[in-house]
């Protein structure tokens, strides 16, 4: 089998930028990444990789960077048509724009369509897995997988499950929400890349019933994730606590219909109580900031200083359509810029982090995706630290790899991007 070696700048990490600080990143200006059957092989100094494995093809990526792809941990690929939809907050929005696109659903040639669009839109800007909702129509689903397939993709994904509060031609039921997931999981789980998600949208469009089905579901399948929404904005909290006032909070109406695990993802959780806090830390959940919805929407800011003191599993993710970019150097820079508005910059490593490894571990994938060490798919980018020139004039002064790489983070887009690789295959550049 044919040996690919990749040379450039290579960045890996060795721990967690939020315990150990930069130092958990080892930065190489002449590195290397070897590549075989579609995973890595090994990493190290160009030099010495290519005296070991002189047989190997070599690929010169000159100054660029070798980073592992960007791992997206919560998005809406039914949403691609409408991003950066105008003037609506969260229910408003998903009434005016959201629930009309997903009607269009039902046809599967138009899922197809926009299926293949978000994911060639994906790989443009570096973003080598989705993790996202569907609708609740299966065909959607499949469309997703089989595009994902199609491209060798890593993908997380589900159908959507609502039985009220939507309008007609996007409701289900608690035994077909039941049925359908299940039916889906046979046909997806862990067949290939995929990865099924159990997908109820969010509390006020479930009633308890189809809660009580989809936890029920979710035990029988213990090895799904689980995704959904939590404390997304003040006003949908409210809405909640007229939908479920047994409950003790938001997200109690998960955890009393079996939906709260540590292979929960939950999209947003910016308005959290303490009780919820805690217990989503105690339980090793998932916990995925939005910046870009969060700002566009109207939504909040997460908090993610009291968040990681707190020792909660994190990833970072588009949200779109309600996030308004398809880039995750882009989600990135709005990470930062929220933190920076609750005094708490965050420092590019742990950006990157949380972009790569971070959103793996979160997908309970950090084994195949979001690194470069030996075992891991070569889903890898090459970034240009000098792609325009207001982002080269700033890099050519920086001391260290940081001050070189975060002027991309922040002003960076698909023009950064400079190859996509997926499982060691170039589909970009």
């Amino acid at each position: 089998m044919t040996q690919t070696l990749h040379l450039g700048q290579t960045l890996n990490f060795t721990g967690d930028p939020f315990i150990e600080g930069p130092a958990a990143a080892t930065h190489s200006s002449r590195g290397a990444v070897l590549v075989e059957g579609g995973q890595v092989v090994a990493t190290g100094e160009a030099d010495t990789l290519r005296a070991r494995h002189g047989e190997a093809e070599v690929i010169d990526h000159g100054e660029g960077l070798i980073l592992p792809g960007f791992v997206d941990a919560h998005m809406h690929y039914p949403q691609t048509a409408m991003i950066a939809s105008w003037g609506k907050r969260l229910i408003d929005w998903l009434n005016s724009y959201t629930f009309p696109e997903e009607g269009k659903f039902a046809d599967r040639a138009y899922a197809d369509e926009v299926a293949g669009r978000t994911l060639d839109l994906a790989i443009a800007n570096g973003t080598t897995t989705l993790t996202s909702f569907c609708t609740i129509h299966p065909g959607s689903v499949d469309a997703f997988f089989e595009a994902a397939e199609a491209r060798g993709m890593a993908a997380f994904a589900g159908k959507t499950c609502m039985d009220r509060n939507a309008p007609d031609f996007l409701r289900d039921d608690a035994r077909s929400a039941h049925d359908d997931s299940k039916a889906l999981i046979a046909r997806w789980h862990n067949v290939g890349r995929a990865r099924y998600v159990i997908t109820p949208r969010f509390s006020p469009t479930s009633t308890p019933e189809q809660l009580d089905a989809l936890g029920a579901l979710w035990a029988e399948h213990p090895t799904c994730l689980m995704q959904t929404h939590l404390s997304e904005q003040v006003d949908e909290i409210e809405w909640v606590k007229g939908l479920y006032p047994e409950a003790r909070d938001y997200l109690d109406t998960y955890e009393a219909h079996g939906l709260l695990g540590e292979r929960g993802l939950y999209g947003h959780a910016i308005h959290l109580e303490p009780r919820e806090a805690d217990r989503l830390r105690e339980i090793g959940a998932g916990l995925v900031h939005c910046p870009t919805s969060n700002t566009f929407i109207g939504s909040g800011i997460f908090d993610m200083a009291a968040r990681v003191a707190e020792g909660q599993r994190i990833g970072l993710a588009s949200d779109t359509g309600g996030g308004s970019s398809f880039s995750m150097l882009r989600v990135m820079g709005a990470a930062y810029e929220l933190g920076q508005l609750r005094r708490n910059p965050i420092h590019p490593a742990q950006l990157l982090w949380l972009a790569t490894e971070g959103s793996a571990k979160v997908l309970h994938a950090e084994g195949e995706i979001g690194r470069l060490a030996p075992g891991a798919a070569a889903d890898m980018i090459v970034l240009d630290l000098a792609s325009t020139p207001g982002i080269a004039q700033r890099s050519a002064l920086a001391s260290d790899i940081w001050e070189a790489l975060f002027p991309t983070i922040m002003m960076g887009d698909d023009r950064a991007i400079t190859a996509t690789y997926v499982a060691g295959q170039r589909m970009k550049g």
